[in-house]
């Protein structure tokens, strides 16, 4: 009878109120083991820190080099290249 009595509640058979019934969470927390490192994990985000910054040195170089190509350009008053 107990087994039955378990099983109409968990199906949510008995008339609950809606706070009150049986949740579970779908999350699971477990443990951190800080004696092994996730290797792979700390690797990719490292690497792609460096990536990104690598872009980004390489983007800044690009724009600079043509904020000084088009500054060289605004200073040049030569008549004969018109």
């Amino acid at each position: 009878m107990a087994a039955g009595l378990r099983a109409v509640r968990r199906w949510g058979l008995v008339a609950t109120a809606p706070g009150l019934a049986f949740t579970r969470s779908a999350s699971v927390v477990k443990n951190a083991s800080n004696a092994q490192p996730n290797w792979l994990g700390v690797g990719l985000a490292f690497g792609t820190s460096a990536a990104l910054w690598a872009f980004l040195v390489k983007e800044h170089n690009e724009d600079v080099m043509e904020y000084e190509r088009r500054k060289r350009e605004r200073g040049h008053k030569c008549t004969g290249c018109s």
